[in-house]
């Protein structure tokens, strides 16, 4: 089916169908699901829900991409609103795979999702040979139809099986995590460049177990596309926050962006530019068992690599040439 060009009020409409799909598949297609178990087309969910178990393994033993659902319209017309785009600073050859850092959260990770969970800015063109996985957290996957969809896209389980086996089973995988998680997004606003790395060490150990070679990319204007409500840490509204965060491992903020019409203000984001930069690999000796002495050692020079990629991008994609990147 052919993309044609849309006006931006329908761009905005298109753009929540992505935040909206997931509740949709929770609150609507779920008790659905239940509700017809007691009609006579009990035998639709029944066979669904004893395929789900027997599917059970599949998360974490590769997924089940579809390129139909990637290629989807919707797609396009989320990258049109903002836009969304990427760029290649080197080539990532076929022959080896790859851990990419993901960089900044933002709040809802445009940018990440656009450029390697579709086809919408054209990543299997640009980097012909590499299957691009985005990590996301577990539970997610323990949800009827919502696993399936997320799957569809590429994703996969940020859970140490499923990177093992992407890592271990052929070449030409690139599976992407977004290190700064939860904490990331609760102090994603405007003009920062705060990133919560310091101590964020798993993905180097993991990668030097396998020999894949660390990718670093950053996401210029992710954190610009939606203003939210910060809380000090001793209010009310911060210790729930915390406790939401714990009991269901995803955030809980109050953000607000633009409204349909304009100058007013709603839950869309504001139509500016996001640019993902990938950047060189940094190779990686394969060690099964990495002391911390050599975690450390390339856990600096990722953040070394990353800092470079930043600064040589930085005023072309709206940064002022005195920004820096802060490691929290």
């Amino acid at each position: 089916m052919p993309c044609f060009k849309q006006p931006k009020h329908f761009q905005s409409l298109v753009l929540l169908h992505w935040p909206l799909s997931y509740l949709g598949m929770f609150w609507i297609l779920q008790p659905l699901a239940i509700y017809l178990l007691f009609t006579s087309w009990w035998p639709l969910p029944a066979l669904y829900f004893v395929w789900f178990l027997l599917d059970w393994k599949t998360p974490e033993q590769g997924g089940r991409r579809s390129a139909w659902v990637r290629n989807w319209c919707v797609w396009t017309h989320i990258r049109d609103y903002f836009p969304i785009s990427i760029l290649k600073t080197k080539e990532l050859s076929p022959e080896h795979n790859y851990l990419m850092g993901v960089h900044p959260h933002g709040l809802l990770a445009f940018g990440a999702f656009c450029n390697f969970c579709t086809e919408a800015t054209g990543f299997l063109k640009i980097f012909p040979g590499i299957t691009p996985h985005l990590a996301t957290l577990s539970w997610f996957f323990k949800i009827p139809f919502i696993r399936d969809y997320l799957m569809a896209k590429g994703v996969c389980s940020v859970s140490q099986p499923a990177i093992d086996y992407l890592l271990s089973h052929g070449t030409g995988n690139l599976v992407g995590i977004v290190v700064g998680g939860v904490g990331e997004a609760l102090q994603s606003v405007p003009n920062t460049t705060m990133l919560i790395l310091q101590k964020r060490k798993g993905f180097v150990r993991m990668a030097l177990q396998h020999g894949a070679h660390l990718v670093p990319t950053y996401t210029f204007g992710e954190t610009e596309v939606y203003d939210q409500v910060l809380f000090h840490k001793d209010s009310r509204m911060y210790k729930f926050q915390s406790y939401f965060r714990q009991i269901l491992g995803f955030y809980f903020c109050i953000f607000y962006g633009r409204g349909f019409r304009q100058g007013s203000t709603g839950l869309l984001p504001y139509p500016l530019p996001i640019v993902t930069v990938v950047g060189e690999p940094l190779p990686l000796p394969k060690i099964e068992k990495p002391s911390q002495e050599m975690v450390d050692k390339y856990h600096a020079l990722y953040k070394k690599a990353l800092t470079k990629l930043f600064d040589q991008h930085k005023t072309q994609y709206g940064c002022p040439e005195t920004q820096k990147l802060l490691f929290l």
